[in-house]
């Protein structure tokens, strides 16, 4: 495909975005930037939140994942929906109770001021390294099919990535990514439905018969009861899939972000519903594009490439299949890397300005002025964090991003769960040891796994672990009037 061409595509889809950003972010001020002033229909959050929820990751890994684990991935996606549950109906109305900007503001409530700030860092860093696992997937798929040909720099690549998103989100915020996210889900979608429909037109088959295809193939099994060492197995995904869901949406700025600006409560919990009834179709969706996209290569004789993620990129890109699937296939990368990193980088800057730097205390202009500095200065540090990702990583990038989940998001659930279903009061000096040494006990333990516990694999269940061996920790740091007037709000 003309790197021309490409670069074409990407102007125009990013002028799209801009001029949407211009219209959302007229008189926008600081409660517009973190709340989109709590205005945003709920419909339009819900459909936004494919968009972030999916990113690049899912774009791209998903459908190379199906060659070694074939549909799998399903069953983290069912405990997804028991997650979205927990977060609808016990979380949401917390913060929504507490009328929080920031929902680590709970914890400072329920534990202190020490809770507060080690909540807001273990954010701070999961977000931090999911966004650069996102944006370091389409950077690399730009470089290849674009930049290389011009021999660009892949720090100039990433540069370019991060500038674009930081020109349409410093101005509106969360008001402007709540109709830019839904824009981008658009065009994810109908990548992925398009690129399904063309394969299967190639390969003489209706939509019977690539669904029969897809349902005889190797790659279609879905559930894995025979094994409960094996990281497949069907509890430890499902539940991995629940706890995942929790952390990373309930726990999580970024995704709370957008629920927040909805208009009450009630819009808020349709929102939840709406989005993950969607979503569950949606990944299977993705899935049956890996199957379609590994029975394709096979019929053509096409070498399937060392790093699965490339499979998809380059049947698209390279002449492989039609050229709308190439143009579809570009405009739902660009898509899938905007509508994760947009928000990301939007939660982050209202994180540190609300937890950190205590923004909502200043008058508006030297609020809005520090708000500006920090979108810069968190925009830069994202670019860093690609870079040193793009050295160290050779694994698929979305076993990758829920490993490192399993490790950053583990406090966090350790810490709400003891606040949420406990009336401990904890010594708060400690609370940061407790939240360090926990993830570090995790790695110790996976990796000793198969001699300590006979053979047994941890998959994305170390969450589980993780958050246990914190909500253990906490345990032994509780004073011993375990009766507390604080926690009002369970």
């Amino acid at each position: 495909m003309d790197p021309i061409f490409i670069l074409f595509i990407i102007s125009a889809y990013f002028l799209l975005l801009l001029g949407i950003s211009y219209i959302t972010s007229k008189q926008a001020d600081n409660q517009s930037f973190f709340k989109g002033n709590s205005q945003s229909p709920w419909y339009l959050v819900a459909f936004g939140m494919i968009g972030t929820s999916l990113s690049g990751v899912t774009f791209i890994s998903v459908p190379a994942w199906v060659g070694t684990s074939q549909f799998s991935y399903l069953q983290m996606v069912l405990g997804y929906l028991l997650g979205y549950l927990v977060v609808a109906n016990i979380l949401m109305p917390l913060y929504y109770q507490l009328n929080l900007t920031s929902i680590y503001g709970y914890l400072k409530i329920r534990f202190g001021k020490s809770a507060y700030k080690t909540g807001s860092f273990y954010f701070l860093l999961s977000r931090t390294i999911g966004a650069a696992f996102r944006l370091y997937l389409v950077a690399i798929v730009f470089q290849k099919t674009v930049f290389d040909s011009w021999n660009v720099p892949f720090w100039v690549t990433v540069a370019i990535t991060i500038f674009l998103i930081w020109v349409y989100t410093y101005r509106g915020g969360i008001k402007t990514i709540v109709w830019t996210d839904s824009l981008q889900t658009l065009f994810m979608l109908a990548a992925a439905g398009i690129t399904v429909y063309q394969i299967g037109s190639v390969l003489n088959l209706d939509e019977v018969g690539w669904l029969e295809t897809i349902k005889n193939s190797e790659y279609s099994r879905v559930f894995f009861f025979d094994d409960w060492r094996d990281s497949k197995f069907f509890w430890k995904q499902f539940l991995s899939g629940a706890f995942i869901t929790i952390v990373m949406t309930g726990l999580d700025q970024d995704m709370m972000q957008k629920n927040l600006s909805c208009k009450n409560i009630k819009e808020a919990k349709w929102n939840m519903y709406s989005f993950s009834a969607i979503l569950l179709f949606v990944n299977i969706l993705f899935l049956c594009l890996g199957a379609l996209l590994y029975i394709y290569a096979d019929n053509i004789g096409f070498q399937i490439p060392k790093n699965s993620d490339e499979l998809f990129p380059i049947l698209a890109t390279q002449g492989y299949l039609p050229l709308l699937v190439a143009v579809f296939f570009i405009l739902g990368l660009i898509a899938a890397a905007y509508s994760s990193a947009d928000s990301a980088l939007t939660a982050l800057t209202t994180s540190v300005c609300i937890d950190f730097l205590e923004v909502d205390q200043q008058e508006e202009l030297k609020a809005k002025s520090t708000r500006i500095k920090v979108h810069l200065l968190l925009s830069f540090l994202l670019m860093i964090v690609i870079l040193l990702f793009n050295l160290i990583n050779d694994e698929n990038v979305i076993s990758s991003l829920f490993k490192a989940a399993g490790y950053t998001y583990g406090p966090l659930l350790g810490l709400y769960f003891i606040g949420l279903f406990t009336k401990w009061e904890i010594k708060e000096k400690w609370i940061p040891l407790v939240c360090l040494v926990a993830p570090v006990l995790t790695f110790v333990i996976q990796d000793n796994a198969l001699q300590w516990l006979n053979g047994y694999q941890f998959g994305f269940e170390i969450i589980i672990l993780n958050g246990f061996l914190t909500s253990l920790g906490l345990f032994f740091i509780k004073k011993p009037n375990i009766t507390s007037e604080s926690n009002n709000f369970k």
